[in-house]
């Protein structure tokens, strides 16, 4: 009900991601969750890969987009190496399961976490950005949102995308600072950023790489998460 029947929610997520999404695109969905990022890029006119490492998560896209071809759902996790990762599962709040030890470590002094436990452990595959787009084709936009590996999937690319999001937590920067400088050696962007669910932008102008490490590191480590957005400056 949360991620799919919230009133004008699909609305307001297709106005966002319509700046990105062309229809025909390839988009990778990394960390799909419950899937209304899909919903709204097949909405969109895309093809997309969800890539979900939890389980039941995963099965559940499987029977949602069971009748679309043009879903692909993957039940990996997306690393800077091929191989298995160990996932930790919070199955009473399941969005903020995660592959990263420093990620739980971080945010078990924040209040906003207060409370959560880790209480499952999963092995799970674990695939490269280059695997996957060796696989499925070139994406138009890829979203990130993998609880502080956000870093490792973009440790895993070796050529520019068009455009993408990955997570900010300002109790964790590191990922984020490290996703920023990962980007900028792959290609030349500019950024912006959406603070929580709102699906706007915080500036009027995209910032560059130097301006927005700035940011992240001033931001106070209470500070509401977001999702930085990443534009290659050639597609802008």
């Amino acid at each position: 009900m949360i991620y799919h029947l919230k009133p004008g929610q699909q609305r307001r997520l297709q106005a966002m991601y319509r700046r990105f999404v062309r229809p025909g695109d390839v988009c990778f969905d990394v960390g799909a969750h419950v899937g209304n990022r899909t919903r709204t890029f097949r909405a969109l006119g895309a093809r997309v890969v969800a890539i979900e490492p939890q389980p039941r998560l995963a099965a559940l896209l499987a029977r949602m987009f069971r009748r679309d071809p043009m879903v692909t759902v993957l039940p990996a996790a997306v690393g800077a190496v091929n191989g298995t990762l160990e996932l930790a599962v919070s199955r009473l709040t399941p969005t903020v399961s995660t592959t990263s030890t420093r990620f739980r470590d971080a945010v078990a002094l924040v209040d906003s976490f207060r409370g959560v436990r880790w209480d499952e452990r999963v092995a799970v595959p674990a695939f490269t950005l280059d695997t996957l787009i060796a696989r499925h084709g070139q994406p138009g936009f890829v979203k990130i949102d993998v609880e502080g590996m956000e870093d490792a999937v973009l440790a895993g690319l070796s050529s520019p995308i068009p455009a993408l999001s990955f997570e900010l937590l300002p109790a964790f920067k590191e990922p984020a600072l490290a996703a920023v400088r990962r980007l900028t050696e792959v290609g030349r962007y500019r950024f912006n950023l959406s603070v929580g669910e709102t699906m706007r932008f915080v500036w009027s102008d995209w910032i560059d790489a130097g301006a927005l490490t700035t940011w992240i590191n001033n931001a106070p480590l209470q500070a509401p998460s977001g999702d930085i957005y990443a534009e290659r400056v050639d597609r802008a």
